[in-house]
């Protein structure tokens, strides 16, 4: 198991495919972020596919995972970028996670990169390529989207996510808990281990930084600043998602990519998978992986997307 710190916080990350030559024809390398109450072990499916084109690195968001201890030492900050238009300033705000991923790039001499975010990931990639635009090359958001704020949905959402942050006890391991995750905002159940990594990634995450995340990113401005972020990039984002995934609806995923630069030039920035729920990753593993590639083999030449 691979760690460095990051502002105090040692961060667990793996990095597959580190031999490949960097070379004219490699491909670039790929950051994957995992959304709420996951850890990076959902990306080994897609990792295990790409890797041999692509250096590949999966890393688990503070507080979530391996990355859970040593909290207490944490040196929080924002990216001006973030603060300049207002973002939360919570160290569990998304330019907070868009921070943390930058200075562990720095740290690993990993960039420009592609970034491919679930859910939560996708919102904390989308804040990376504003904030920090020189370390990122293309985002692809997996079972994200959003921009459309409604209170009593919202509301729900939260009060259901608070719940469960503060009924979880070590016990639930033992119980029907992981048979039921295997079917939990999925399509169709998913094998027995999947249940039961989820159930020790829900049970162990820290509760500060799993109910810090659940609400500062679920806030009407948090909400209504994700339209305007996905407006101003401009490096290539795409949007993959499920056609039967429940959390996050085609409705609110194509609601925050007609934002995009190359929406309203008529391109297609929208991919649906069929038969797939929330967590396509380990749903669909080959048809994203192979979405992937075919968004990477028609990507320009590296470009710098810093401000000018």
């Amino acid at each position: 198991m691979a760690t460095t710190t990051v502002f105090g916080v040692p961060h667990y990350y793996q990095i597959t495919g580190t031999g490949l030559p960097r070379a004219e024809g490699a491909g670039p390398p790929l950051v994957f972020i995992h959304g709420w109450l996951l850890s990076h072990k959902y990306w080994q499916p897609i990792i295990d596919q790409l890797s041999l084109e692509h250096r590949c690195l999966a890393y688990d968001l503070r507080g979530f995972g391996e990355s859970r201890y040593g909290l207490a030492d944490h040196c929080p900050g924002t990216p001006a970028a973030a603060q300049a238009w207002g973002a939360s300033a919570s160290p569990y705000g998304l330019g907070a996670y868009a921070r943390d991923l930058a200075a562990l790039l720095q740290q690993l001499n990993l960039g420009p990169v592609w970034l491919v975010g679930h859910s939560l990931g996708g919102s904390v990639a989308l804040w990376m390529a504003h904030c920090f635009p020189e370390l990122v090359q293309g985002v692809v958001c997996l079972n994200s989207g959003g921009g459309i704020y409604l209170e009593r949905e919202f509301q729900q959402f939260r009060q259901a996510g608070q719940y469960i942050v503060g009924w979880r006890r070590p016990w639930l391991r033992y119980t029907l808990l992981p048979l039921l995750l295997t079917r939990m905002m999925v399509h169709r159940p998913l094998d027995y281990s999947w249940g039961r990594d989820r159930c020790l990634d829900l049970l162990q995450a820290d509760g500060a930084a799993a109910l810090g995340t659940l609400l500062e990113s679920t806030t009407e401005a948090e909400v209504h600043l994700l339209p305007r972020l996905v407006a101003a990039l401009r490096q290539p984002v795409y949007f993959v998602a499920g056609r039967q995934d429940q959390v996050m609806n085609l409705r609110y995923v194509n609601h925050l990519a007609g934002y995009l630069q190359a929406s309203r030039q008529g391109q297609n920035t929208v991919i649906e998978i069929e038969n797939c729920g929330h967590l396509a990753m380990v749903e669909q593993p080959v048809v994203v992986a192979k979405v992937l590639q075919e968004i990477l083999s028609a990507a320009p030449v590296a470009q710098d997307f810093s401000r000018s």
